[in-house]
This record gives C-alpha cells, sequence and structure tokens, in this order.
C-alpha cells in the first residue's frame, strides 16, 4: 500500500499533548491550555439553544448568515472607524484555524514565501508547508519582545507573497506597537504583498490599544483581518470566526472556505451576531477580569522568583526559569514542574521553527485565563516545590 501524506505522517506528537497528558497522569493544575474554565455568557448560550428550536437548521450561506456578517461589519466601525461591506467583504469560518487556512490558500501558491515572527502559534508552520510555500521568521527579542527592524527587512524579498502577523500575539502577549505596525505597512506597501492578521484576542489587552494593520494608510486592499468568536466570548469550543476583507480577497478566501468547510452552524452564528452586539462593558468587564488573573498570576511567580516578560494581551505569560532550571532546558523545566510541582506549563521553544536556528531554552508559557482559586493553587503548588 502507498504512504499517506509524508509531512502529516511523520508530524510527532505535539508538546501540547505531552504535557495535557502529564497534567492527567499527575492530577496537575493545567496552566498549558489556553481556554478559560468558566463558561461565556449565559445570555450567548440561551440564544444559540433557542436559535435550535427556530426551524433554521439547514445549511447557512457560503459567506455566513447576513445578520453575523452585519455585526462583524458594525464592530469593524466601531472599535476602529472601518467602513466594511457586510454583503461583500465578511467570510464566516468554522473557528479562526480554517480562517487562518482559507486566507492562506486564497493567496499563497507553491514556491511563494511568507513572513513569520517567532515565537509563533503553532498551526502556523504545517499550514504554510502544506501549501508549499517557504517561511521566513523573524525573532522577537526577549525580555521586551522587541521587534528587529534589520533582520524583519531582510526577510522580505522577490519571492514574498505575504506577510503573517499575530496581535495581540500567543504566546509572547505583546499587543504590537503603532511604530512597528507601519514598519510592517512601509514593508507591505513596498514588496507588493499582502497582510494576513490573526486578531483573534483583539478585546485581551490589558491597558494597550490594539491598533489593526488594516487601520494603516493604504492597507485597507491589502489585510485580510481574522476575529473569533472563541475568543471574545469564551466560547472556544464553538469555533466560529470571521475574516474582514477586500471584497476581491474575500470572494477567494470563500472559495477557499466552500472547498474545505461551507458553512457553519447556524444557531451559533446567530449567538455570535449578538454577542458582538453587546454594549461596551461586556468587551471592558471581559479585559479587565483577565487582567486582573494575569496580575495575580505574574505576581506570584515574582514572589517565587520567576521574572516575567511583558504580556499586554491574549491569555498568556512567560516566565524565565533562569533562576529554578539547575541546568534543566525549557523542556525538562516543564517535565519536572508537571511531575514534581503538579502545575502544567508549555515550553516556549515548542513556539519556533525546529529547522531554525536553536530556540530559547529559558522560558515557559502560562496561562491565566482560568479561574482564580485555580491560579492560586498553582502557585501553592509551585511554592511547595521549589522552596
Amino acid at each position: 500500500m502507498k504512504s499517506p501524506n509524508r509531512y502529516l505522517s511523520e508530524l510527532p506528537t505535539t508538546i501540547f499533548t505531552i504535557m495535557s497528558q502529564l497534567a492527567v497522569k499527575h492530577d496537575a493544575v493545567n496552566l498549558g491550555q489556553g481556554f478559560p474554565d468558566t463558561e461565556g455568557p449565559a445570555e450567548l448560550i440561551e440564544v444559540a439553544a433557542a436559535a435550535l428550536k427556530d426551524n433554521r437548521n439547514q445549511y447557512a450561506p457560503l459567506t455566513g448568515l447576513p445578520e453575523l456578517r452585519q455585526a462583524v461589519a458594525a464592530s469593524n466601525m466601531r472599535f476602529y472607524g472601518l467602513d466594511i461591506d457586510p454583503a461583500t467583504e465578511v467570510v464566516v469560518t468554522s473557528g479562526a484555524t480554517e480562517a487562518l487556512a482559507a486566507c492562506l490558500m486564497a493567496v499563497i501558491e507553491p514556491g511563494d514565501e511568507v513572513v513569520l515572527i517567532e515565537p509563533l502559534y503553532d498551526t502556523y508552520l504545517p499550514a504554510l508547508k502544506l501549501l508549499g510555500a517557504t517561511a521566513k521568521c523573524v525573532r522577537l527579542q526577549p525580555p521586551h519582545w522587541s521587534l528587529p527592524e534589520n533582520e524583519l527587512r531582510a526577510a522580505f524579498g522577490p519571492k514574498t507573497k505575504a506577510i503573517l502577523l499575530n496581535s495581540p500575539m500567543n504566546p509572547a502577549g505583546k499587543v504590537f506597537s503603532e511604530q512597528e505596525l507601519h514598519l510592517i505597512a512601509d514593508l507591505v506597501r513596498e514588496h507588493d504583498v499582502y497582510a494576513i492578521c490573526d486578531e483573534v484576542y483583539e478585546h485581551l489587552t490589558f491597558h494597550v490599544k490594539h491598533v489593526p494593520l488594516m487601520t494603516l494608510p493604504e492597507m485597507r486592499e491589502r489585510c485580510m483581518r481574522i476575529g473569533s468568536a472563541g475568543k471574545s466570548f469564551s466560547l472556544t469550543g464553538w469555533k466560529v470566526g470571521y475574516v474582514t476583507a477586500p471584497a476581491a480577497l474575500a470572494s477567494v478566501i470563500a472559495k477557499a472556505h466552500q472547498v474545505m468547510v461551507f458553512a457553519t452552524a447556524p444557531n451559533l452564528q446567530r449567538a455570535v451576531a449578538h454577542g458582538l452586539n453587546m454594549d461596551d462593558a461586556y468587551f471592558q468587564q471581559l479585559s479587565a477580569d483577565l487582567e486582573g488573573r494575569r496580575d495575580l498570576l505574574r505576581n506570584g511567580l515574582h514572589d517565587l522568583g520567576f521574572s516575567t516578560l511583558p504580556a499586554d494581551g491574549s491569555y498568556f505569560i512567560v516566565a524565565d526559569i533562569s533562576r529554578h532550571a539547575a541546568g534543566r532546558n525549557d523542556v525538562e523545566f516543564a517535565r519536572w514542574l508537571v511531575e514534581h510541582a503538579g502545575v502544567a506549563t508549555i515550553p516556549v521553544s515548542a513556539f519556533y521553527d525546529p529547522n531554525g536556528p536553536e530556540a530559547p531554552q529559558n522560558l515557559i508559557r502560562f496561562a491565566f485565563c482560568k479561574q482564580p482559586h485555580v491560579l492560586e493553587e498553582a502557585l501553592k503548588r509551585m511554592r511547595a516545590a521549589l522552596t
């Protein structure tokens, strides 16, 4: 029998799976997995449940229900001043991961190069590989997660087709500054490329303003902006995403979406439309609650002797293990922590191209999107193991 796809067959078990398995084995507090441990807004769940009984359970339109596309367009105007046509410039997808794949499929062909910024979300590299594209990775510089201008400029070339920008960023928690965004926009214009903007944590920032690249001069026609109901409403299992893009690109993204999925659950779409139309107080409270949990975990880590890197957005904070590593690298320390302290994390080296230069070996990622008592229990366990 001929072999299946070689690349997928040879992908190893991910560190995310390994750490989750170890967390179960050792009955650990799992701060490795990036999802909330509480339900999202009850009113959204009620809308979704009621919508299952309204006799509209057949295929939704390819690009999404009109009410959700309208809500996405209204949200773009409300938060960022972007004037979006809901009929031609919004595509609803089955999660942001599918949105990412559809956007890449819409513009990438074999042999193209795509600029990525490390540390990066683990789906990016496999998606590019499967499309026959080459990743050109640029590394943020710890401890401040600074963007190196010379390295970024050098990553762009004649074969560059796009840059994939994640802001607010997983795993670093970085929110790119307006100065950095202008640099990226200059390079996008100079090299005549596209920008795929993964902005799923757009509402999860802490006293730092998120600025979509699409709002910068001449970026409107080059950007594909990805949002996520899972992150904005703490309902990650729903897998509802949405892409905002100029009509010419949105039509191609819709074709990719049609090939992969075609349509997303209609009752969930109606509930997400309701959510996007909630008042500002909801989004402000969501951010404030997460900021409080970030501060609880960050302060506790500092008390334990860990230094932490800036975390201005997302669900995650990165800690430097140097003081406690005792010669162990990040993978070894993460394993030790789950086995001896009963706390699961993710080594940050997992967020780098394995075929690139050696990744940092002294950083681990904690997810703080958990209930305060869970974070306190994790800190208590770590204190007992480390002191």
